[in-house]
C-alpha cells in the first residue's frame, strides 16, 4: 500500500484574526495540492458562529477532520492526585492526567464540541502526550483513535488495539528537531532539510507521514514554505493525501 500523508494545523484560537487569516491561506495552498487537513482544536473558551468555529465547521464540510487537541490547555489541572505526583517542568494538560480527572475533562470537552456543532472521536493530547488514564479514559467514552507523539493508536472499531508507528514531523524546538547553529537564518534552513529528509525517507518506505504545524509557525514565511515543499516532495514520492479520520484501517489490520 502506498504511504499516506497527514497534515495536520494546530493553536488556532479566537483571541486574534491574523492567525486565522495565515491559517487559511495555508489551507487554500493545501486544497491546490489535494490535501485536506486535520484541525488539531480545543474547544474551551471558543465562542459559537465565531469566525474561527465557523471556519472550522465550513473546512470540515469540504473534507478536513477536526480532532480533540484538550480542552483548554491548563499547564497544570488542580487535582488531590497531584500531590504524589511528581513534577517535571511545565505539564501538558493531558500528560499525567489520572482515568478520573482526564475523564471530566474530555466530558467537558466534548460538552463544549456539541455545542460548537464540532463533534469529534479524534483525540491529540496537547504536545503529543497522553497518560495511561487519558488512554483509559478516551476508550470508555468511546474515542475511536490516538494521535501521539510516536504513533497512531486505534481505541475502537475493527482495528481497536492496533498502533500504527510513525512519529510526527515538525518545528518543535526538543531532541532530534533542536537547531545546530546560533544564526536564525541557518536554523531555519537546517530545520527545512531535515523536514524534506525525514518525509522523503518515510514516503520512500511506503510509511505514514505525519506533519504538524502550529499557528505560530505561519508567522515565518520561511518554515511555511518548507511545509509546503515538504509535502510537495511526499506527493511527488507517491504518498497519499490523508487525515487521522481517514487512515485506512486495511494499512495496520
Amino acid at each position: 500500500m502506498a504511504a499516506r500523508l497527514i497534515v495536520s494545523l494546530s493553536g488556532l484560537s479566537d483571541d486574534a484574526p491574523e492567525p486565522l487569516t495565515r491559517g487559511a491561506a495555508f489551507a487554500a495552498a493545501l486544497d491546490a495540492r489535494g490535501v485536506p487537513l486535520t484541525q488539531l482544536f480545543r474547544p474551551g473558551g471558543a465562542t459559537p458562529g465565531s469566525p474561527l468555529v465557523t471556519w472550522l465547521q465550513q473546512r470540515r464540510a469540504a473534507g478536513d477532520t477536526v480532532a480533540l487537541h484538550g480542552y483548554d490547555h491548563t499547564a497544570d489541572p488542580i487535582g488531590n492526585w497531584q500531590s504524589s505526583v511528581a513534577r517535571v517542568g511545565r505539564r501538558a494538560e493531558f500528560a499525567t492526567l489520572p482515568r478520573h480527572e482526564a475523564g471530566l475533562r474530555l466530558t467537558a470537552a466534548r460538552r463544549a464540541l456539541t455545542v460548537l456543532g464540532l463533534r469529534t472521536d479524534i483525540f491529540v493530547p496537547p504536545r503529543w502526550i497522553a497518560s495511561d488514564g487519558t488512554v483509559e479514559a478516551l476508550r470508555e467514552q468511546g474515542f475511536a483513535l490516538l494521535a501521539d507523539e510516536t504513533g497512531v493508536r486505534f481505541l475502537d472499531g475493527p482495528a481497536a488495539g492496533v498502533v500504527l508507528r510513525a512519529r510526527v514531523l515538525g518545528f518543535r524546538a526538543s531532541g532530534e528537531h533542536r537547531p545546530i547553529a546560533d544564526d536564525r537564518r541557518a536554523a531555519e534552513a537546517w530545520r527545512a532539510r531535515v523536514l524534506a529528509v525525514e518525509v522523503a525517507r518515510t514516503a520512500r518506505r511506503d510509511g505514514l507521514v505525519r506533519i504538524n504545524v502550529r499557528a505560530k509557525d505561519l508567522k515565518r514565511p520561511a518554515r511555511r514554505d518548507a511545509v509546503l515543499a515538504a509535502v510537495d516532495v511526499a506527493l511527488s514520492l507517491g504518498a497519499v493525501p490523508a487525515t487521522y479520520r481517514l487512515v485506512p484501517v486495511a494499512r495496520v489490520a
